[in-house]
C-alpha cells in the first residue's frame, strides 16, 4: 500500500459511519451501521458494532491493521473528555499498530465543517450543542447535556413544543377535531385522538428523543407555510422556530465569550443547520453571518482528517 491510511469514526445519534482514506483525503471504503451511543445501546454492544464495522472496513478497502497510520473517533455519549480510555480500549484490539486519536463527535464535526481543528461549531439535530477549540487549544462546550436537561432549540426541541401545543389545546377543549395543528399532527401520525400520542410515543420499538425529533420537519414547514393552515398554526409554528434560533445563537456568543474570540469562524451540522431552512436561515441571520456556513466535510472525514493532522504532527 503506497502512503499513510487514515480511519475516521463518527458514532453519531443515529448512524455509526467509518471511513478510511489516503494522504489525498480519497475514500477507500465507506461503512454505515447501526448507531453505537453507549448510554443508550451499552457499552458492550457499542464496543461490539464499533469493531465489526473497523473489521469490515478493512476488508472492504482491501487494507491490513498496519496499513491505517492514525485513527480518530468521536462516538455521541463517549466523549474523550470523559471516555478517552473505553474508546482507546474499544478500537486497539482491531488496530494494534495504529495511531490513536481519541476525540468527540463535536470535534469531528467541527473539523469537518471547518476543514481545521480551531474555530466554533453549532450543531443541531436531534439534540444540541455548541463546541469552540481556541488558537491556543482551549477547548469548551456549551450546552449538550441531553433532552432530559437542555437541548433547548434541537429537532426533539421542536417536536416537543408541537406535542404540548396539541395535548394543551386537547386538555382545554377536549377535542381533537376543533383544532388545525392538532388534525395537521395527528394526520402525519397517522393517529385518530391525542390520546393515541402516548402509545405512539412510548412503545419500545424506538427511543423517544428520536421520535419527537423527527416531528421538527412539520413544524419547519408549518413555519415555512409549506403547510397550509386555515388558523395562526404558521405563525405559532414561526414563533416556535424564532424561540429555537434565538436560543442557538445566543449559545455561540456564550462560546464566543468565554473564548474571547468574537471573530471566529462558525460552522454549522447536524440535520438541521444542513441545509436551507427557515431555522437555519434565522440562526445565521442572528448570527451576522451573510450566509448559512456549508460543511467543506461531513464529520466522519473530519475525523480522518484529524487523524491525519495528529499523524503529521507527530
Amino acid at each position: 500500500m503506497n502512503g499513510p491510511l487514515f480511519m475516521g469514526i463518527d458514532g453519531g445519534g443515529s448512524k455509526l459511519r467509518i471511513i478510511i482514506v489516503n494522504a489525498a483525503l480519497h475514500p477507500l471504503c465507506s461503512i454505515v451501521r447501526k448507531a453505537v451511543n453507549p448510554n443508550t445501546v451499552g457499552r458492550g454492544t457499542a464496543q461490539a458494532v464499533i469493531r465489526r464495522g473497523i473489521a469490515d472496513a478493512l476488508d472492504q478497502a482491501g487494507v491490513q491493521p498496519r496499513d491505517i497510520a492514525a485513527l480518530a473517533i468521536g462516538i455521541a455519549g463517549a466523549s474523550n473528555l470523559h471516555s478517552e480510555d473505553w474508546l482507546i480500549e474499544t478500537v486497539r484490539p482491531a488496530l494494534p499498530e495504529t495511531l490513536l486519536m481519541p476525540s468527540s463527535d463535536l470535534e469531528i464535526a467541527l473539523v469537518g465543517a471547518l476543514g481545521r481543528q480551531h474555530g466554533i461549531l453549532l450543531l443541531a439535530g436531534t439534540g444540541s450543542a455548541v463546541y469552540g477549540c481556541a488558537q491556543d487549544g482551549q477547548r469548551l462546550q456549551v450546552g449538550g447535556w441531553g433532552y432530559l436537561l437542555g437541548d433547548d432549540g434541537s429537532g426533539y426541541w421542536l417536536g416537543l413544543q408541537l406535542l404540548r401545543r396539541v395535548t394543551a389545546q386537547f386538555d382545554e377543549s377536549l377535542s381533537s377535531q376543533d383544532d388545525a395543528l392538532t388534525r395537521i399532527c395527528l394526520n402525519a401520525l397517522e393517529l385518530e385522538t391525542p390520546r393515541d400520542l402516548i402509545a405512539w410515543l412510548y412503545r419500545a420499538d424506538e427511543t423517544p428523543p428520536k421520535r419527537i425529533a423527527n416531528l421538527a420537519e412539520l413544524v419547519l414547514k408549518l413555519a415555512a407555510n409549506d403547510i397550509k393552515a386555515p388558523d395562526s398554526s404558521g405563525k405559532w409554528a414561526k414563533d416556535v422556530v424564532d424561540a429555537a434560533a434565538e436560543h442557538l445563537a445566543r449559545q455561540v456568543n456564550l462560546m464566543r465569550s468565554r473564548l474571547d474570540w468574537p471573530g471566529a469562524s462558525v460552522g454549522f451540522a447536524g440535520g438541521l443547520l444542513d441545509n436551507d431552512n427557515l431555522l437555519s436561515q434565522r440562526v445565521s441571520g442572528k448570527l451576522g453571518l451573510p450566509a448559512r456556513p456549508v460543511a467543506k466535510h461531513s464529520p466522519v472525514l473530519g475525523a480522518a482528517l484529524l487523524a491525519k493532522m495528529k499523524w503529521s504532527a507527530k
